[in-house]
């Protein structure tokens, strides 16, 4: 369930419940003959004082409501923007940043530069899947990240991306020369 329709079922109760409560202080248990010897005498003044104030009630949360809806909106329309996919020339940007960079295997940077390699192929991947033009207008680099994702069998530890540095690298430098090869594709 999302947000906007918990805030708004929540508003309708409190709606709800303020109306209910304003038509119960506006009753009064008048007969023919008057009230009941059991039910006291309540001014005319009164009652209007508590209707009017059950609406100032509903009204303040109506206001609620909008307000919450709004607040929902915002944070769906949010929440879509962080889910919706960069432009490949961002992603390809950033596969072209890790190029100046290299480890030697088994140091520290090592797991923090194929771990960086291998985001930034997952990044493109997905930027040039989501593309107006299609994943058929990137089939080849598509297909070499989808050949290193079955090498790799979903497994990003350190050791495996070390395992599997070649081909990694390889991956990395293959997109690079096809993107080279189609600029119109990045800038």
């Amino acid at each position: 369930m999302s947000i906007r329709t918990e805030a708004r079922g929540t508003a309708t109760a409190v709606v709800a419940a303020v109306v209910l409560g304003a038509f119960l202080v506006g009753c009064s248990a008048e007969t023919s003959q008057g009230p009941g010897d059991d039910v006291p005498y309540v001014a005319p003044s009164a009652n209007a004082a508590a209707a009017s104030r059950a609406a100032d009630e509903a009204d303040a949360a109506r206001n609620a409501a909008d307000e919450a809806g709004a607040e929902a909106e915002a944070s769906e329309a949010a929440e879509a923007e962080r889910n919706r996919p960069e432009a490949v020339r961002d992603a390809f940007a950033g596969l072209q940043a890790t190029f100046n960079d290299d480890c030697a295997p088994g140091s520290s940077n090592c797991a923090y530069f194929l771990g960086r390699v291998h985001d930034e192929l997952v990044r493109l991947d997905k930027a040039m899947k989501a593309d107006a033009r299609g994943p058929g207008h990137f089939k080849e680099p598509i297909a070499r990240i989808a050949a290193l994702r079955g090498t790799l069998k979903d497994d990003t530890s350190t050791e495996n991306l070390e395992k599997h540095r070649s081909e990694l690298i390889g991956t990395r430098d293959r997109v690079n020369t096809w993107m080279q090869g189609h600029p119109e594709d990045y800038r």
